[in-house]
């Protein structure tokens, strides 16, 4: 059942909808990224892709060593099958800085870093730490355009790194210059833009070198930047892409350069329902794959080229098609996702597909915001 790369031999077990993770795809994913990089010491994997304990296990057999994570369920889950290096690219206040203290004491054969981009946030980072007698790698977070967070490249960082420097408890371990903004189609203009970005990060990082603080490394980009920046050569630069692991339809559809990933997770929808002519409803709606493209852009139907979604609700999907006469209740089709990452954490489990067959159930393991601290 289904074409090649995606045959099933048997769905019966598989109840709909339902995430399936294509693991020899995944694999080729991954060794699709090392070759790109040249070294898989120049790769930091986004997990908030794929949340899933057992894909980072097959990150790290592939050599990957270090993450990128968003939330402490992910660095809990990265440090659990033995991630080394962890780096938490989000801001942490409140009541997530206790349980950063957690972290750090549960799992102390892991290197964790976080982002700073405010003066506050050292402070708080630094006086909660000191209390607790513990060091922390901070990485400066620098806005190169996206204006989402981050700390613009100048004189205030400078200063704000300074200060890292001197906080106890705290550790200057770097610049993280994230450019999600750059989506340009053209491979000429994200070139372009990219560039433009790490300029103005090395230029800070050549700033602070010369007043003798240390920058062990840059961590650049995204998914659609990858290609750029795993084609610099520049010591302790590091690429943080995270989609392409699992890959999507949304990335694959729009950038020529990055060819030779596949997507390997798919959503297996049914019919359930022929309400009109030329019409056909799916048990595919937007609390199993993500809504946060347009309407009618969110996936792509196998073996249904022509379908044009009509209606989408919470668990119905309607669909127009040609191929309407012909499909029947209990049909089935894959779906592959525009954006895969947040349809991933819409699924408690994955079914594993390996060589065309159901082989094992793999929970979403940092789909929620908490594990154990």
């Amino acid at each position: 059942m289904f074409a090649a790369p995606y045959t099933i031999a048997d769905t019966s077990d598989i109840y709909s909808p339902a995430l399936l993770f294509f693991k020899d795809l995944i694999r080729q994913n991954i060794a699709r990224l090392v070759e790109m990089a040249g070294t898989p010491e120049k790769l930091r994997l986004h997990v908030k892709t794929h949340k899933t304990a057992q894909v980072m296990q097959m990150c790290l057999e592939a050599g990957i060593h270090r993450c990128k994570c968003a939330t402490l369920a992910e660095a809990e889950m990265a440090a659990r099958v033995g991630c080394r290096d962890v780096l938490i690219a989000y801001s942490l206040v409140g009541p997530n800085l206790k349980r950063l203290v957690k972290l750090l004491r549960s799992y102390p054969a892991t290197r964790f870093s976080v982002l700073v981009d405010h003066p506050l946030v050292a402070e708080n980072l630094s006086a909660l730490l000191s209390r607790e007698g513990l060091h922390l790698d901070v990485v400066l977070d620098v806005d190169v355009g996206q204006h989402r967070t981050g700390i613009a490249p100048g004189q205030s960082a400078i200063a704000l790194y300074e200060q890292i420097s001197r906080l106890p408890g705290l550790r200057p371990d770097g610049l993280h210059a994230y450019d999600g903004h750059n989506h340009q189609i053209d491979t000429a203009e994200r070139r372009a833009a990219a560039m433009a970005c790490f300029e103005a990060a090395c230029q800070l990082r050549e700033a602070l070198l010369a007043r003798g603080l240390p920058v062990p490394r840059l961590i650049c980009g995204g998914t659609p930047t990858f290609p750029i920046y795993a084609g610099l050569q520049l010591p302790g630069l590091e690429c943080s892409p995270g989609t392409l692991v699992l890959h999507d339809n949304g990335y694959g559809s729009k950038f020529a350069d990055l060819s030779g990933f596949v997507p390997a997770a798919l959503v297996l929808t049914r019919v359930i329902s022929k309400p009109a002519q030329g019409r056909v409803t799916f048990d595919l709606g937007y609390k199993a794959i993500a809504s946060d493209p347009p309407a009618g852009q969110r996936f792509v139907l196998l073996d249904l080229p022509d379908a044009r979604a009509v209606a989408q609700n919470e668990e119905h999907l309607v669909i127009e098609t040609a191929q309407a006469d012909r499909l029947q209740p209990g049909d089935e089709v894959l779906a592959i996702p525009t954006h895969v990452c947040p349809t991933v954490s819409m699924h408690q489990q994955a079914y594993l597909i390996e060589k065309g067959r159901l082989t094992d159930i793999w929970d979403i393991t940092a789909r929620g915001r908490v594990l154990s601290v």
